[in-house]
């Protein structure tokens, strides 16, 4: 998309971003977590000059040949290259990334990094979190999905391979999930209730309260 402009480890994944705090039971909840992007400039730039006229980079060409920006707030990194491309990491929504965007490029600007054209976006991965809000039986949910893989005396999740859209679920039986290969915040949320859909129909999950 062009834009301009083992349940211990499914309790330390979750540990840290508080997935899913529940606004009603049955109602899944949806957060993302990251997203990374690629900018293309159609100009070539100048690390050196970047490295000298904004001191707060990171710039070693002997060990990575880019540029790291950081931006503390929101924390949002990116990795600039010579060539013109950059690659930001770590925006929570899209339009936090085209704010991130527009802020570094201004910031080039103003510190007389030359550069022309319009930034073309493209969005290569949303992660996110979510939390269904019910409890899932997996051992049925993986008879019940084509494409996936269960496999719990390796790793307690359930491995999804959803088409439409096309994303990566990972179904916990807490109802705690991680979607990866968004390219649209739209499509997480119709993965995420688009799966609920699928396992209510198949008779897969229970209320936490029905238990």
């Amino acid at each position: 998309m062009k834009i301009l402009e083992n349940e211990d480890k499914e309790d330390e994944f979750f540990e840290e971003e508080n997935v899913g705090e529940k606004e009603e039971s049955g109602k899944p909840t949806v957060k993302i977590e990251n997203i990374v992007a690629t900018v293309i400039l159609d100009t070539a730039l100048d690390l050196n000059l970047i490295e000298t006229r904004i001191p707060d980079v990171d710039y070693n060409p002997d060990q990575f040949p880019g540029l790291v920006y950081r931006l503390q707030s929101p924390k949002i990194t990116a990795l600039i290259f010579k060539s013109g491309k950059m690659v930001v990491t770590g925006a929570k929504s899209v339009k936090q990334l085209v704010w991130a965007v527009k802020t570094i490029l201004k910031k080039l600007m103003i510190k007389g990094v030359p550069m022309q054209g319009k930034p073309q976006i493209q969005i290569q991965n949303i992660v996110a979190s979510a939390n269904l809000n019910v409890v899932v039986d997996l051992e049925k949910a993986a008879f019940t999905l084509p494409k996936s893989m269960y496999e719990p005396e390796q790793f307690p999740g359930l491995i999804y391979r959803m088409e439409k859209p096309r994303v990566v679920l990972l179904i916990f039986s807490s109802g705690k999930m991680v979607i990866t290969g968004a390219k649209r915040e739209s499509e997480v949320e119709d993965a995420v209730n688009g799966i609920y859909d699928i396992l209510k129909s198949n008779k897969c999950i229970k209320e936490e309260g029905s238990l």
